[in-house]
């Protein structure tokens, strides 16, 4: 009673599926010891740590949120945190860093975040953009005389040039600071968007609960997470029930999922005028400029190229006996997935092998998983992507018809 504690915490991942939150609380010398003795995307190894429930609901509000139900407690009698030496490290690790803890469809472009501007305020929501620039870090003293830093980053994507996110905590300013402009992509986990009445604009603030990796794997990424995310996914409607949905949620920022059961009514693979593969930025997944090759994201005003691979990306029709949804894209690993060939094996096919393989998806139905988010720039005020699509067993889809009530 009558003396001050403070406490650290920071989150640790062995493995894609699994990461928890760690948390000591001392003395000011042995917190700030700790805190200082390594540094984000470090191995440790951690010696002692008592294992505690977790209460969700409490804990998770100010920390990032983890799929296990249970945190680690360090104390300074009987726990250690030992950094690894180069010869320590586990190599299998060291790709987590680059690995995103949220899915991959989980986010917001910058253009929507603006474009939904007042509804977004106060939200906490996922980004994925590049870094534009990197303000040094500015530094000034409370009313009650605490030293405090500030600094602010600027990110952009394809669809907006300029946003600002502003990190307060020394670890996120440090990892900042080794960010190179125009070079560096992000994945910004549980970052707070608001409206700044000062400057007239939507910005983002970096908090206790969010995690930022740099430099996703993006296309690695896809493949692990994707299957885990489509579990979640259990609603059941028909195209008319989606449309009108859509039509609830319009001028809502969420996005909202569903399985369908349709047909693919369009799939132009074999039409010569139609771009079915596009080029993509190894560092970032945008595709790039075909006049140039290169990418307008991490290549803009600059001489250095970014190595692409090639990628499906196509607009497709679903149809059921209520109705059709227009321009779905299909992209990706999930492309892929659905016709059951690589890119490269799809280069290599005939037009006639192309046109049956159009046939086998055509007129059959399907069970597809899909997302739906408000987007000021799609031509239905609604962007729609194909997570997953496979052909449907006919006695499930026929249960789920039958039994609909989702609107």
């Amino acid at each position: 009673i009558g003396s001050e504690r403070y406490t650290f915490s920071f989150t640790i991942r062995d493995s894609p599926a699994h990461f928890v939150n760690a948390a000591s609380w001392g003395n000011e010398d042995y917190i700030k010891s700790l805190s200082d003795s390594f540094r984000v995307g470090d191995c440790v190894i951690i010696e002692n740590p008592l294992i505690q429930r977790k209460e969700i609901e409490r804990e998770e509000k100010f920390s990032p949120a983890t799929p296990s139900n249970c945190k680690l407690l360090l104390s300074e009698n009987h726990s250690t945190v030992k950094v690894c030496s180069s010869y320590e490290v586990d190599t299998k690790l060291l790709s987590l860093i680059h690995l995103p803890v949220k899915e991959s469809h989980d986010y917001y472009s910058l253009g929507d975040i603006v474009a939904n501007g007042h509804s977004l305020n106060g939200r906490i929501i996922n980004v994925l953009a590049a870094v534009k620039s990197v303000g040094e870090p500015k530094y000034f003293t409370t009313s009650d005389r605490r030293k405090g830093q500030r600094c602010e980053v600027r990110l952009y994507d394809e669809t907006e040039s300029s946003f600002a996110m502003t990190c307060w905590d020394n670890e996120s300013i440090l990892l900042a600071q080794s960010w190179m402009p125009r070079e560096t992509v992000i994945f910004v986990s549980d970052v707070r968007i608001s409206f700044d009445k000062f400057r007239n604009c939507m910005t983002a603030t970096v908090i206790s609960k969010t995690i930022i990796t740099t430099n996703p794997g993006k296309k690695t990424f896809t493949c692990c997470v994707l299957g885990a995310v489509l579990g979640t996914i259990v609603d059941v409607y028909t195209v008319e029930q989606l449309k009108g949905k859509a039509l609830k949620n319009e001028g809502k920022a969420d996005p909202f999922y569903g399985i369908l059961y349709a047909y693919i009514s369009t799939l132009n693979i074999d039409d010569e005028t139609t771009k079915v593969v596009r080029n993509r930025c190894s560092t970032c997944g945008y595709i790039v400029n075909e006049a140039s090759n290169m990418c307008t994201i991490c290549n803009k005003n600059s001489l250095d190229f970014k190595s692409v691979f090639l990628s499906f990306d196509m607009l497709i029709d679903l149809t059921d006996h209520t109705g059709t949804l227009h321009s779905c894209s299909l992209t990706g690993s999930v492309a892929e997935e659905t016709l059951g060939c690589t890119v490269n094996e799809f280069l290599a096919m005939t037009d006639e092998q192309k046109t049956a393989l159009k046939w086998q998806f055509l007129l059959e139905r399907s069970k597809i998983y899909l997302k739906f988010v408000v987007s000021h720039r799609a031509r239905s005020g609604l962007k729609i992507s194909v997570l997953s699509c496979k052909l449907a067993d006919p006695t499930e889809a026929s249960r789920n018809l039958s039994g609909q009530t989702c609107v």
